[in-house]
């Protein structure tokens, strides 16, 4: 071929690859965040775990500062006379006041504990007995497998794994303690922490202003909860000391405890409450009246008094709640349970104020509009 061919083969025009469509290029860039997210929640589930013992602490340590810090700023608006309370001294009076309810209540619960770890091993024969004798209707041999059932529960293994969750509240209250100390110590420097953090101070009275409507939220159902496990639980032990029945305070104690989980933890109560009546008496009729009468107890409260109380301070969904009550109990345990709700709260808080995030906040609401001033 001459240099004239050879230059016009040069100077052809070229077939150049067309670009491939855009959702070609975004499926690898899709498919590795798809496998980032993985990777982080798994590894923020590891974490959960491996740290649970200082984060249920940390959570608490939260909430009783929650709790605390609008007292404190009231006391530390009052004067005695001339001269005005300081904001270091009402802290110090508050965390002394924490620091000796949490050793009391851990104390208390060692000791309830103590008393039916004795009480179960007591009663571990009769018990399994007379739970047996409640399917004798369905035949003698119904009755023995479900005997033989019940016998190869290793009753001793559950109650060291109790005791052993029990000891631990005495350095969980010192840790509470601890945290809730720096949390005060640090309070007055918030606000300037978050200004330089976000260098606005709008966005930083916006982060501030949602904090605060978690924690009136959060306080807001706590304290509802607690005065309705109070007088549930004082109700059950009248209960069981008019009928004269053993476990009086255990069994209010627990009650007192288990309303603080949403949905299935009256029933829980309700069913001890009739269990340990049986297993006492092992008189069917003394344990239904007893069942019957809390658990007409708990479903007034649950359903009138608590509601009207709460108000529309919680708008939660229920199978939310349930779902939250699942992750949590099965990531923290028993504590996980009991915190669902409020990181519930703060969940859906956080959420409404992202647009990217609402559409979760939506489905953890009730009516599907959360909102965002209380």
């Amino acid at each position: 071929m001459d240099r004239k061919g050879q230059m016009s083969m040069k100077d052809a025009p070229r077939l150049e690859t067309p670009p491939a469509p855009a959702s070609r290029r975004r499926e690898p860039r899709q498919l590795t965040n798809a496998l980032l997210g993985i990777i982080a929640f798994a590894l923020v589930l590891f974490l959960l775990v491996q740290a649970r013992f200082i984060l249920i602490s940390l959570a608490i340590a939260i909430i009783l500062f929650s709790l605390t810090s609008e007292a404190i700023n009231a006391i530390a608006r009052l004067h005695i006379g001339p001269v005005r309370i300081p904001n270091w001294l009402a802290s110090l009076v508050a965390l002394l006041l924490i620091a000796s309810g949490l050793l009391t209540a851990s104390a208390v619960l060692l000791a309830q504990a103590n008393e039916v770890v004795t009480m179960v091993l007591a009663y571990a024969g009769p018990a399994q007995r007379a739970i047996a004798a409640m399917f004798g209707w369905m035949g003698e041999d119904v009755e023995a497998a479900v005997l033989d059932s019940i016998q190869q529960i290793e009753v001793a293994g559950y109650l060291s794994t109790l005791a052993s969750q029990a000891s631990s509240l005495l350095s969980a209250a010192v840790l509470i303690t601890l945290f809730v100390g720096f949390l005060f110590a640090e309070r007055v420097w918030f606000q300037a922490k978050l200004e330089s953090l976000l260098g606005d101070p709008a966005r930083a009275h916006n982060v501030a202003d949602m904090v605060g409507r978690i924690m009136r939220r959060v306080n807001h159902y706590l304290l509802v909860k607690a005065m309705v496990s109070i007088v549930t639980s004082v109700i059950v032990y009248g209960v069981f000391k008019v009928g004269g029945f053993e476990l009086a305070l255990p069994v209010a104690v627990l009650t007192f405890a288990l309303n603080f989980i949403p949905s299935i933890g009256s029933i829980i109560a309700t069913g001890i409450a009739g269990l340990a009546v049986y297993v006492l008496t092992q008189d069917a009729a003394e344990a239904l009246s007893v069942f019957a009468i809390c658990g007409l107890v708990q479903f007034f409260i649950g359903n009138v008094i608590d509601p009207m109380l709460m108000g529309r301070a919680l708008r939660l969904s229920s199978f939310g709640i349930i779902i939250s009550l699942a992750f949590w109990g099965a990531i923290w345990g028993l504590p996980g349970m009991f915190l669902a709700v409020p990181i519930m709260v703060a969940l859906m808080i956080i959420c409404t104020q992202s647009p990217t995030l609402r559409p979760l906040a939506v489905m953890l609401s009730r009516e599907g509009l959360p909102e965002t001033e209380d």
